[in-house]
């Protein structure tokens, strides 16, 4: 029986924030589906070591987001070293300034947005500089259930995930006609570093963060990097060639209200009306 090609096959990929969690995870799912991939992150050792890991499938390239120069320059190693650009994920984050509004400084403000905001506008802008003139291509940043509700984040990511959900509708709107799909996935809790820093102050204690993160989902499972990349692969790949302009939401139902029981589910049904009638007839 042939062997069936991978959902990726033949294409390219850059991927910021790819020496680490969910864009660790997102690289070795891209190459496992037959993609070559670019490592862009500023993680220079762990980077390299997710690269070689991946094989002759991929390069590393050390990129500090907040540098257009850098960003730039890791789509142009895609086109350099393997031809083409065929997927950009504009994946890399940090969690930035925490605490009161009233005490957040300006400066600790422009930080944030500089990797969370402004960085996903860059990605998308120079990945559009090379796949425009192919008319094809997938791009496909990475957003956060604080993106689509208030509550979940911090204030300053809270903004700037919420611009990304924006800035994909914006910039889909202008590329469809030319071929180029931009979308965002917006994960939930999922078991990183990062989030291993914030839950138990240790980003090496993944069980910790496993066992927070399991309790706290409506599913009763952990979000892991591994069910985001499934998420990012879908619509890098040609199965969403109709997918434009939306944001996939991944937490286990957390935004949709599949944490508890709410009163209106109550086992029976009937109709509430005013003054605490109830029914349909009068």
């Amino acid at each position: 029986m042939p062997q069936q090609a991978g959902r990726l096959e033949g294409k390219v990929a850059v991927l910021t924030g790819a020496a680490s969690g969910i864009g660790e995870g997102t690289a070795r799912r891209f190459v496992a589906e037959g993609a070559r991939v670019v490592v862009a992150d500023i993680q220079e050792e762990k980077g390299l070591r997710v690269a070689k890991s991946l094989g002759d499938a991929a390069r590393f390239v050390r990129t500090d987001v907040t540098q257009e120069s850098d960003i730039a320059g890791a789509v142009d190693t895609a086109v350099a070293e393997f031809g083409q650009l065929d997927v950009m994920v504009n994946n890399a984050g940090i969690v930035g300034a925490v605490g009161s509004i009233v005490e957040t400084s300006a400066e600790a403000f422009d930080a944030t947005m500089a990797v969370l905001a402004r960085a996903v506008f860059l990605g998308i802008k120079h990945a559009g500089r090379v796949m425009l003139p192919r008319r094809s291509g997938s791009i496909v940043s990475i957003a956060s259930t604080a993106g689509v509700q208030g509550g979940l984040g911090p204030h300053v990511y809270t903004m700037a995930k919420h611009g990304v959900v924006g800035l994909t509708k914006s910039a889909a709107s202008e590329f469809a006609r030319r071929g180029i799909r931009v979308n965002a996935v917006a994960p939930g809790n999922t078991v990183t570093a990062m989030t291993a820093d914030v839950v138990a102050g240790d980003p090496d204690d993944r069980d910790a963060v496993t066992e927070t993160i399991t309790t706290m989902s409506p599913l009763r499972i952990p979000g892991l990097p591994e069910d985001i990349a499934a998420a990012i692969l879908y619509l890098a790949s040609d199965e969403a060639r109709y997918v434009t302009g939306q944001t996939l939401v991944v937490d286990a139902g957390q935004t949709s209200g599949s944490g508890g029981p709410v009163p209106f589910h109550r086992q029976g049904a009937e109709v509430i009306r005013e003054a605490g009638r109830r029914g349909i007839d009068d």
